[in-house]
């Protein structure tokens, strides 16, 4: 998939070093076609990091896709500096009268807090009721996905004993919806939280359905019935060296972190991790953006997108 994007965003450089067809903004303007309109809503305190997943998950179909990055305007991110900020996002208010094709919600390190008390929540909150009028489908990832699920459904989030850190095995359920189409029985994805949604709560809601599960990691995959609202109790689109840092950072803060579970080398927490999830992570995206977006939304959005 082509992936168009600003000529001097940073995760460019890095994929078109893997091979990844990224087209600048001259050469998407002159093509007869109009791509997909994605907008992704990064909570993650590491903006550039998530951008360069995101982009690399979305580049594995034939189709062209145009993302703009969101930014909330009651949160101020500490991690990543205002100059990339003001540069590659927009806020709510520059975009709210738009329609997008697709939004990625991402995870944020907030989930040991109650919904309310994050301090963006109401924003948060105002764009996901945003979302189900101006958006054809939207993905919710991890931290995203448990608080879409409280949002549209009222669906709590437990705290877990211990933190859920590792990479682990998901059965596979509904074969024939297209969301899992192509997945092997069984997948692999990362997860690293606190806290989880949990099956009872989801089945209370026929409207939605549970497509992947784990006995250790719980629920997966949730889909509602129209596909509008998609959830992701995990991160598939991590790279190989994410949990590594995420479990260094904390052995250097002094939490005492265990190691993540199936993913070094006789957890050797300094050797090379394995990578054992990168297809299911290019499927799923290569599924949403086809079966859920590009086949089902309309071709003209909104009238006043230049």
């Amino acid at each position: 998939m082509p992936i168009k994007v600003q000529n001097d965003l940073p995760a460019r450089a890095i994929l078109e070093s893997e091979n990844i067809f990224v087209m600048d903004e001259r050469r998407a303007l002159s093509q007869d076609i109009r791509p997909l309109q994605i907008l992704i809503l990064n909570l993650m305190p590491i903006k550039e990091e998530t951008e360069t997943q995101l982009l690399r998950a979305l580049s594995n179909t034939p189709l062209q896709v145009d993302c703009t990055f969101l930014m909330l305007s009651t949160h101020v991110c500490k991690n990543t500096s205002a100059s990339h900020i003001n540069k590659f996002y927009v806020t709510f208010g520059e975009i709210h009268r738009y329609k997008f094709d697709g939004m990625i919600i991402t995870g944020a390190p907030v989930e040991n807090l109650k919904y309310e008390d994050v301090t963006y929540w109401d924003e948060l909150a105002r764009i996901m009721e945003w979302s189900r009028s101006h958006v054809h489908s939207t993905l919710h990832i991890c931290w995203g996905a448990q608080a879409g699920l409280y949002y549209h459904y009222g669906i709590p989030k437990y705290q877990r004993e211990k933190k859920l850190s590792g990479i682990y095995c998901h059965k596979v359920l509904h074969h024939k919806i297209p969301l899992v189409r192509g997945m092997d029985d069984y997948v692999m994805s990362p997860h690293s939280r606190y806290t989880e949604v949990r099956r009872m709560d989801i089945e209370q809601h026929p409207e939605l359905k549970i497509l992947a599960e784990s006995p250790e990691a719980g629920v997966f995959l949730v889909i509602n019935q129209s596909g509008s609202q998609i959830f992701v109790q995990g991160h598939p689109e991590y790279d190989r060296m994410t949990l590594n840092n995420e479990y260094h950072r904390d052995v250097e803060k002094g939490l005492s972190p265990e190691l993540p579970c199936n993913y070094y080398k006789d957890n050797d927490p300094f050797s090379h991790p394995i990578l054992s999830w990168r297809n299911v992570s290019n499927t799923l995206y290569a599924n949403w953006l086809n079966y859920y977006v590009y086949q089902t939304t309309d071709y003209i959005l909104t009238e006043d997108r230049e």
